[in-house]
């Protein structure tokens, strides 16, 4: 906002969390006793709304095109389709474990775009591009919602959330190695600011984000 632009931002993690945090929030309604999920990921959603109001806002026109598009579509057209489907055309155990299959398969999905940037840790030497608390925060609301998953007994949150614990510890791990290595000045720059561009700012907004 200060800037008044998106600068290299891409726009793809911002729309595909917004699906993902309101797909949960659908899902923490629908399955009985998952209020829980359904408040942390309908504050997600709210988030995602404003950060994606924001990249319109400020992006350059072909930009903002582009943007509105995928919002359209994946924002809009996916997930009213999805609701009504699972609304009109399923009932009972069914229904909630279609939008469970969505939602995991979409967590797992956002778990994994860290790869990039783990990768460009490993070829260059430098965490610069991994910042730490965001790898910290995905260790910790993995670890955290993978055992609420295993106490109410639900897999749907819990083999996303497991895979994302696991991803977020082998971050620490690789942040703790090459935490004071000096920067290789063998890494193409074009694939650092690639990695940072498709780093999430939050780990998934599945339960914050699940």
């Amino acid at each position: 906002m200060k800037r008044r632009s998106t600068e290299e931002f891409e726009c793809f993690p911002y729309i595909c969390t917004l699906l993902s945090s309101s797909l949960w929030t659908y899902y923490g309604i629908t399955r009985p006793g998952s209020y829980l999920v359904a408040t942390v990921n309908g504050f997600g959603t709210v988030v995602e709304i404003i950060f994606v109001s924001l990249f319109l806002a400020y992006a350059p026109p072909r930009t903002r095109v582009k943007t509105a598009t995928l919002v359209g579509i994946l924002d809009v057209g996916f997930l009213v389709t999805a609701v009504l489907v699972t609304h009109f055309a399923m009932h009972g155990d069914t229904r909630i474990d279609a939008i469970g299959f969505m939602c995991a398969a979409l967590n797992i999905v956002m778990y994994g775009s860290p790869l990039a940037s783990m990768k460009t840790v490993v070829m260059t030497k430098s965490v610069e591009y991994m910042p730490f608390l965001l790898s910290f925060f995905m260790f910790l609301n993995g670890g955290i919602w993978t055992l609420y998953a295993v106490l109410v007994q639900d897999w749907f949150l819990g083999v996303p959330n497991g895979i994302g614990f696991i991803l977020g510890t082998a971050q620490l791990v690789l942040y703790a190695i090459y935490s004071r290595s000096k920067p290789s000045k063998s890494g193409p720059s074009d694939d650092l600011e690639d990695a940072w561009q498709h780093e999430h700012l939050l780990p998934s907004s599945s339960p914050l984000h699940t």
